[in-house]
């Protein structure tokens, strides 16, 4: 079986990191299978849908690097939903049903009173033409309800929950189309997960209602239904829900610094039992993930620790990855040299500026002599290779200092800092005399 899995996003908003999660699983299911990842927008309800939204969700997607295989869009389907609902009609299985908002709230608030489930009570399948037509002539206008079989249980092995069971029963039938004619999710759903032949559906566990009454619209139309995989919701920091969680997309990623990479390698594996990497490169990604290591419990999403994980992936980044982010004239050596203590590429401007910018550092008065003779040392030396060690290990000879008492003066003569990038591979960017002008000054001289 070729597996194909989808992502169907309403283009009513951005992508936020819960859509993320989703999207990236289903794409990494598709491609640890050599299968395919088919993007589909369900813009059925065109008050709500915006087609800056459509436009946002494919480049997200594409800074990501979730690369879809296909794409579709409900709008242009409507045909294919007609046909359906047609057909489960003729079949009995879809009917008409006339009562208002306020009719049906009522309905559920004297049920709620009695103690019961609010289940729709199946009253419009008692009308007969007669009692249609009255309504119609009314101006009433019918919602189209899928009618479920009672006669037996829902069941399904979920690849994440295990075996499900569901009572229909104790389900209202679920409402496919509105009064206006327009369509509500379940349908068009099912109707394009069989035309575009989904072998996986990869969603979050909200969704479990919603797959046990698509699986009998599956059933209703003949066709297999695919496998289902119901993910643990994510949860903020403080161990509920969090409604932070819902507002952050790409946008508020990117302000924040933090890279695609980092972003995909904490939602590839947050919730399972795989440990979380930094993983620049998706392939080990792809390669173990597996439903398997899927958790039930609430699956944690911690900002500080995206933050601190973002930064081990920025270590790992090549020069070409991030050479049209850096600072005018920031070579590869740069780069190298202060990537291992950026946070983020945002960081490396306060680098740029230290290695090639004005930098003023005091000295206490035990530490200026002894930078006055770094200074005469250093001009002294052969800045052809490996400067720093050559001058370290001189002054060290002369001045009987080792450890932090020989370093830290001179990093903070030359940087400015307490605390950076190893001197050795800085040095040279820095220069032999942008270094002497630095050491002089910090000296007092």
């Amino acid at each position: 079986m070729s597996v194909v899995t989808r992502f169907a996003p309403a283009p009513s908003g951005r992508l936020h990191v819960g859509n993320i999660r989703t999207a990236l699983h289903n794409w990494l299911w598709a491609r640890k299978n050599g299968g395919r990842f088919l993007l589909r927008i369900d813009d059925t309800d065109a008050e709500r849908s915006r087609e800056e939204f459509v436009d946002a969700i494919r480049d997200d997607l594409a800074w990501l690097g979730l690369d879809a295989d296909g794409e579709e869009r409900q709008s242009a389907r409507f045909d294919r939903y007609e046909a359906a609902i047609e057909r489960l009609i003729a079949a009995g299985r879809v009917y008409p049903a006339y009562e208002t908002a306020q009719e049906l709230d009522l309905k559920r608030k004297i049920q709620l009173g009695r103690g019961k489930p609010p289940v729709y009570d199946r009253a419009a399948l008692a009308l007969g033409e007669a009692d249609r037509a009255a309504l119609e002539a009314e101006g009433r206008r019918p919602h189209w309800r899928f009618k479920l079989d009672h006669d037996r249980p829902i069941e399904w092995t979920d690849l994440i929950r295990g075996p499900q069971h569901l009572d229909p029963a104790l389900l209202s039938d679920p409402v496919v189309r509105r009064e206006d004619g327009s369509w509500l999710y379940m349908l068009p759903s099912v109707v394009d997960d069989i035309e575009m032949g989904v072998t996986h559906v990869v969603r979050g566990e909200d969704h479990v209602t919603n797959t046990g009454l698509q699986l009998q619209i599956f059933e209703a139309l003949g066709a297999p239904p695919p496998a289902f995989a119901h993910e643990a919701l994510l949860v903020g920091a403080e161990g509920k829900l969090s409604k932070r969680l819902g507002s952050l997309g790409r946008p508020a990623m990117e302000e924040a610094g933090i890279e695609p990479e980092a972003l995909v390698a904490k939602l590839a594996r947050i919730g399972t039992s795989l440990p979380v990497e930094p993983l620049a490169d998706p392939a080990p990604l792809i390669a173990g993930f597996d439903f398997a290591t899927f958790g039930r419990a609430p699956a944690r999403f911690d900002l500080d620790e995206l933050a601190a994980l973002n930064a081990r992936v920025v270590h790992q980044l090549g020069f070409d990855r991030v050479r049209g982010r850096l600072p005018e004239g920031m070579g590869e050596a740069d780069w190298i040299a202060i990537r291992p203590n950026l946070r983020t590429i945002a960081d490396a401007a306060d680098w740029w500026a230290i290695l090639h910018g004005h930098v003023e550092a005091s000295a206490s008065e035990e530490d200026r002599g002894f930078l006055a003779e770094a200074a005469g040392t250093a001009a002294g030396l052969d800045w052809a290779e490996s400067p720093w060690q050559r001058l370290t290990a001189a002054l060290k000879a002369s001045t009987g200092r080792s450890g932090k008492a020989l370093f830290h003066p001179l990093r903070r003569a030359l940087t400015g800092r307490d605390s950076g990038p190893e001197m050795a591979a800085l040095l040279p960017l820095i220069g032999k005399d942008e270094a002497l002008a630095r050491l002089k000054a910090a000296a007092g001289a």
